[in-house]
């Protein structure tokens, strides 16, 4: 598969300093191994799939920590998972970033990744990696049903995410199938309650919903009066309170808790690739950003996504996580093949 001439941008970031690793958590072990590499003027390449801006600031805090320079290719999840798939023990990442598990599920299944080093491992609980310890959880976003507070009241919000394939919501909420956000989603609706459930859900989405192209795109209709809700994830609607709030203003964010498909948690995935052959500086990267300054980024900074590890709380302004009652899911299970080929026999792709 052949990127898009955008998606493919590298961007270098360097410091002058070498400095050994003494971020929160790191071992002996690590910090000799880079700064070697800084020494030598080597450097790692992060295939990221997550939020451009905030995997920048990662970067930037990580090479002033140790001098160890990363190169940024960006893309969707799908886009970059597919081109190291395609690419196999040729390629020149040396992590992989995504916003959603599918894909870091794709890459996994492919027998690409390294097992991710035990001291990062540890820093993040176990209900935020899979089971099979091959890549970890790096940040979470909720899936949230949003609605127009004029047109809908509060008793009359369905029960279940299951509710939206039933008649009295037809015409009554958006989503945007082609994105990699909300075929998670269904990826976590077929995990939980099987093929036959999740078919007959997808053709009730067919006859029911209002299709846009992406999430902020979807809850601005919301806001507009175009359509009387959305199903998205949580920090479109928080990331446009912080700025203006002129597309969310009329939007009010639902949680469906209950363990309900709807609660479900997304876990943003990152791995080191098996054919790195910066491993060493691969696995002190992806430490760091599941490490208590790459966490605290996530609580301080813009990207409204939820930390997860290290011990830190997501944003003081987010729904905490023990209070959203999601159901458990094993991200290594999320199977966006089978996914696509559901949605594609449904006619939303």
């Amino acid at each position: 598969m052949k990127f898009r001439k955008n998606a493919l941008a590298g961007v270098a970031l360097a410091a002058a300093a070498t400095l050994g690793l003494t971020a929160c958590g790191s071992d002996a072990g690590t910090a000799p191994a880079a700064s070697d590499a800084a020494a030598s003027g080597d450097g790692i390449t992060v295939y990221n799939a997550q939020h451009e801006s905030l995997t920048k600031e990662w970067i930037d805090a990580f090479t002033k920590e140790t001098g160890i320079k990363v190169t940024l290719r960006q893309g969707s999840d799908t886009e970059m998972s597919n081109q190291i798939v395609q690419e196999g023990a040729a390629s020149p990442a040396d992590v992989f970033l995504t916003e959603n598990s599918p894909a870091m599920a794709q890459v996994e299944n492919a027998g690409l990744f390294a097992d991710v080093d035990k001291a990062t491992a540890d820093q993040v609980p176990a209900e935020f990696r899979p089971s099979t310890g091959k890549w970890t959880g790096i940040a979470a976003r909720s899936t949230v049903l949003v609605y127009d507070k004029n047109k809908i009241s509060e008793d009359k919000l369905p029960k279940s995410m299951l509710d939206l394939a039933n008649p009295e919501w037809k015409g009554k909420w958006a989503a945007s199938p082609t994105g990699a956000d909300y075929q998670a989603i269904v990826a976590a609706l077929l995990e939980l309650k099987g093929e036959a459930a999740t078919e007959a859900w997808l053709k009730g989405m067919k006859e029911n919903f209002k299709a846009y192209k992406g999430n902020g795109t979807a809850m601005k209709a919301v806001n507009a009066g175009e359509v009387d809700s959305a199903l998205i994830y949580h920090y479109y609607y928080y990331g446009d309170q912080a700025k203006t709030g002129e597309n969310s203003k009329n939007v009010t964010p639902y949680y469906f808790k209950n363990q309900d498909p709807g609660a479900f948690l997304s876990i943003s995935g990152g791995g080191v690739l098996k054919s790195s052959k910066k491993a060493a500086d691969a696995q002190a990267f992806l430490k760091f950003i599941t490490g208590k300054q790459g966490q605290e980024i996530l609580k301080t900074g813009t990207s409204f996504e939820y930390a997860i590890a290290s011990q830190v709380d997501g944003n003081q302004k987010l729904v905490p996580i023990k209070e959203l009652q999601p159901p458990a899911v094993d991200p290594a299970k999320l199977n966006s093949t089978k996914v696509t080929e559901l949605m594609t026999k449904a006619g939303l792709l």
